[in-house]
């Protein structure tokens, strides 16, 4: 049945995706941040558009060849960074790779864009190793993991906080959104939705997901 309420598209268009998030997939990235990035955030688009390019959420890496993740599952990313649309945030998650991608200059210039382009950011556990080698997070306030704190200052920061998801929010400066890994990834994961999709859908993904979250926690 229809919602009324809602404007139908013309003839043959293709409807509006929304906003779209891209999760930077890298040899070695954790499945399992991969995978919480992607089971929260993709509900959140036009029903059916799930693994299309017009899903909420997007795998994009520098090639389309299959990655090897951490634990040994294989995965296509979905766009090349070339191909990617218009974004309204990106996801950083952690994995083995994060520090060798970190330095890749076709992930560095992707980074550098989406800053220039103040668009948020999510970045969780090793993912920081990510953004602190491409220059994400100098004089950035940062939540991380306690086991990354002593590498994690070497980038710079003005704060850290460990074992807490922190949430870097500022005029001039794209949105970061910073925290450990693992299942505790998820805080970073839907600060980061209530930035992109508002505060309710991003409680109403965590409902659906049976996670606890408080905005801004």
């Amino acid at each position: 049945m229809t919602d009324s309420s809602e404007p139908l598209p013309e003839s043959g268009a293709s409807p509006d995706p929304g906003p779209q998030v891209a999760i930077l997939v890298y040899p070695g990235v954790n499945e399992l941040e991969l995978g919480l990035m992607l089971g929260l955030l993709s509900p959140l688009g036009l029903p059916g558009s799930v693994g299309t390019p017009g899903a909420a959420v997007l795998t994009v890496a520098r090639s389309r060849g299959s990655v090897l993740c951490a634990g040994g599952l294989v995965c296509t990313p979905q766009l090349i960074f070339a191909a990617a649309p218009r974004l309204a945030g990106l996801l950083i998650p952690g994995g083995l790779g994060a520090q060798k991608a970190g330095r890749d200059p076709a992930v560095r210039t992707v980074l550098a864009q989406a800053q220039a382009g103040l668009v948020p950011t999510g970045v969780c556990g090793s993912g920081l190793l990510l953004a602190g080698e491409a220059g994400l997070l100098a004089d950035r306030v940062l939540g991380c993991p306690a086991g990354l704190t002593d590498t994690v200052w070497g980038y710079l920061p003005a704060d850290l906080q460990a074992e807490r998801a922190v949430s870097d929010v500022r005029a001039g400066s794209a949105a970061l959104y910073s925290g450990p890994g693992g299942l505790k990834a998820v805080t970073v994961i839907l600060n980061l939705a209530a930035q992109v999709w508002g505060a309710e859908k991003a409680q109403r993904a965590a409902e659906r997901a049976g996670a606890t979250w408080v905005p801004g926690g």
